[in-house]
């Protein structure tokens, strides 16, 4: 495998750079001829010029490709408009095909369903590369669609883009399907002696606390900590909703963990209710933190990566890197987070709108990543180098403040997390038991009124009064009486676990379990009553007297629309049980 690349500006440059490499290409051995474009210019007629000229001077090439936001070319920026990468593939064996097809919303699954079917047709592919247009839309289901392609072919790639953050506008095109303003290329990669991995690196850190995702819709993320999502960048960061706000916001993405990986996402839009549109689905549930871009950590990421390639000793490399990367550094500086990718092998690509990558089963979306695709034919060739060491350099002072700044706020943000966590702790438990208290127990029937609203509640409700609390106290003290309630919830966590009990009165406890049949409900009864029977507390006197009054009840689906009506039925059955006891043990009493 071998690769040429070159950028140009007019149409004589890139006539003598096409027949130097058709010079080249015909003075060697090869199997297949890949031409990719990255181009900086949407001008369909000036594309379709330059795929004319490849189809003249080098017709036994297939070339695809898409606008970008800036391209790559031997390991760094490249200011050339447009930037060709001819890959010459030289095993037999090795195979290369393109698939095109139009993509629109609510396209997405079907395109996918398309590719899964074509990969199925060819056992010998490895590798997919996708170039596809995605601002405006989101690619949930386009990736949970691609997570069916077979089993172990790789899937990597990045959206298109064009030179101005603000537009929506992109294309991507191939000597396949021409032109499109919305559309999706697949670069099929295979053969018994190709060898491919592909990879990501962030090197972005969180910074503050966890925020909690508490409405999303889709790819619009609602709310964070029940507060309109807009507020988040306003209130830390002083970030405005206004023309500006996507390029401000690049830098900044939010982070999380997804499928086993962290994920950064970033909005493209703020929407007038406060609400931000993502351009992936963004679950309701999971925590988020912002983000923000750290020279040193991303350094040390891609020169540790670039020292993982050398083992795998690739003949080419591509790279998908996000456009807030380009901001971040700057045109004069971001070729350092490529630099050591191009000191392992020619290195190419594009600043993107988005990155794909399959992780194990599962393809990801990405933002403010490299995706990175290392590929070579044949086995491994040892490298000169055993390892490449960065060179010590200076990094603006402003830089150094910032990353020391950010230090500190994630030290103190871990700090008064740990605090709050105690805090909250004390705050929702019981001091003379430790299971929860009223105020957790509050908490909870909240999230369970809010379960029955959604149709998604499913729980049991226990409910336990200890028996001749007032005997105890009377006869032994109130402090052998705080005891015996001490010794309930001990026997009631040895059953049902401290994390699902709550006490919510001095003597009274509720059990809240998720799901369970009625027929269940007597399991738990034995147990407890065997616990009650063995109590290790033998040493306690009223052991004789410690008993407890219970109740249960089920949650019914169409039955039930709202919390009290089960506790309702689980109360009358405990009073109706600490009746029948006390009518038993002391005809003159009717209650405690």
């Amino acid at each position: 495998m071998k690769q040429y690349q070159f950028t140009f500006q007019d149409d004589k440059t890139l006539e003598e750079e096409l027949r130097k490499l058709r010079r080249w290409v015909r003075s060697s051995l090869c199997s297949n001829v890949m031409i990719q474009i990255f181009t900086e210019s949407l001008d369909s007629s000036r594309i379709a010029h330059v795929g004319e000229t490849i189809g003249r001077i080098l017709p036994e090439a297939v070339y695809a490709g898409c606008s970008t936001y800036g391209n790559i070319v031997s390991g760094d920026f490249s200011s050339g408009s447009v930037a060709v990468v001819c890959t010459l593939f030289e095993y037999p064996s090795t195979k290369v095909e393109l698939l095109q097809y139009p993509m629109a919303p609510g396209m997405q699954d079907s395109v996918a369903e398309k590719l899964a079917g074509e990969v199925e047709k060819r056992p010998w592919v490895k590798a997919v590369e996708m170039l596809v247009t995605i601002r405006g839309m989101s690619m949930t289901s386009l990736c949970d669609g691609l997570s069916r392609v077979r089993p172990g072919v790789q899937i990597f790639g990045g959206g298109a883009f064009c030179e101005d953050l603000g537009k929506n506008d992109a294309c991507v095109f191939s000597g396949t399907g021409g032109y499109m303003e919305h559309g999706v290329v697949f670069i099929l990669f295979g053969g018994d002696d190709f060898h491919i991995e592909s990879s990501y690196v962030t090197g972005w850190k969180p910074l503050g606390s966890f925020m909690d995702v508490t409405m999303a819709d889709g790819c619009v993320l609602r709310e964070l900590n029940h507060r309109p999502a807009y507020e988040t960048y306003y209130k830390y960061l002083h970030i405005r909703d206004d023309e500006y706000f996507f390029n401000n916001t690049l830098e900044f993405p939010f982070l999380y963990r997804e499928h086993g990986i962290d994920i950064m996402r970033a909005p493209v839009a703020s929407n007038p209710d406060g609400s931000l549109t993502m351009t992936s689905n963004m679950r309701q549930g999971v925590q988020v933190r912002i983000a923000y871009g750290d020279p040193w950590t991303i350094l040390d990421s891609v020169w540790k990566e670039g020292n993982r390639f050398l083992k795998y000793a690739p003949e080419c490399i591509f790279v998908f890197s996000c456009a807030a990367r380009r901001t971040f550094w700057g045109n004069s500086e971001v070729g350092k987070e490529t630099e050591p990718y191009q000191m392992v092998a020619p290195t190419s690509g594009f600043y993107t709108s988005g990155e794909f990558l399959r992780t194990g089963d599962r393809v990801d979306q990405h933002n403010i990543t490299q995706v990175i695709a290392i590929m070579r034919e044949g086995e491994a060739k040892e490298h000169s180098a055993a390892e490449f060491h960065r060179a010590e350099r200076d990094l603006e002072g402003k830089v150094s403040m910032i990353n020391r700044l950010a230090t500190f706020i994630t030290a103190t943000t871990e700090e008064l997390q740990e605090a709050n966590r105690k805090l909250r702790k004390i705050a929702v438990t019981d001091g003379m038991t430790g299971v929860s208290n009223k105020t957790a127990y509050l908490e909870k029937i909240h999230s369970l009124n809010q379960e029955i609203r959604q149709g998604k509640a499913s729980f049991t409700v226990f409910m336990f009064d200890l028996n001749r609390l007032k005997e105890i106290n009377d006869e032994y003290g109130h402090e052998c009486g705080d005891l015996a309630i001490a010794d309930t919830a001990q026997m009631l966590k040895k059953v049902f676990g401290k994390d699902h009990i709550y006490r919510i009165g001095g003597d009274e406890f509720i059990v809240i379990l998720d799901g369970m049949q009625p027929s269940d409900i007597e399991r738990y009864y034995q147990d407890l009553e065997q616990k009650m029977a063995s109590n290790q507390h033998a040493d306690r006197p009223y052991k004789t007297l410690l008993s407890v009054s219970k109740g249960a009840a089920v949650f019914q689906p169409g039955e039930d629309t709202e919390y009290q009506e089960v506790f309702r039925r689980a109360d009358r059955v405990m009073y109706q049980e600490k009746a029948a006891y006390y009518t038993k043990h002391d005809r003159r009493r009717n209650r405690k």
